[in-house]
């Protein structure tokens, strides 16, 4: 039998401010210029950005393994990208829903198990979590908590 003692210990701001403080550290010599890089790009950025934020949303309360694969993969599918992409749109600013554009205009041309219209927002979406990661944390950080996130059981 466990007490509270041996429970683990959300730290002083919770597991979003350590996951902010340590991708801040990983990213502060990138040196080169976003507008270089292509929406795929930033997509593939984005893609691991998210899947990193979902593994560490669903870290507390513990489980098993299986457990937590079945919590984030529920999340990066493209159809729950489309969905959290249509609840965010409101939020998002003009540059940002043109980051959006460009990132659903070159989503790829692909047979996939999603209908290619959520592919596409799934796609703009992750290019918009790639370019907000590299170029302003504190919006994605509001972006992320805007987020309606089923809680772990």
């Amino acid at each position: 039998m466990t007490s509270a003692a041996d429970e683990p210990k959300s730290p002083a701001g919770g597991w979003d401010e350590v996951w902010l403080k340590t991708s801040r550290r990983f990213s502060a010599s990138f040196s080169v210029s976003v507008e270089r890089l292509s929406p795929a790009a930033l997509a593939y950025l984005g893609d691991a950005v998210y899947e990193l934020y979902m593994r560490t949303f669903y870290l507390v309360p513990p489980c098993r393994i299986q457990t937590f694969h079945r919590y984030v993969v529920a999340q990066v599918r493209a159809e729950a990208q489309a969905q959290q992409l249509q609840s965010l749109e409101k939020h998002l600013t003009e540059p940002e829903k043109e980051i959006l554009r460009r990132g659903r205009n070159a989503a790829p041309r692909r047979k996939s198990r999603a209908a290619p219209e959520v592919y596409q927002q799934a796609t703009s979406f992750e290019t918009l979590l790639g370019y907000l990661y590299l170029t302003d944390r504190h919006r994605l950080e509001a972006v992320l908590a805007l987020l309606d996130l089923p809680p772990s059981e």
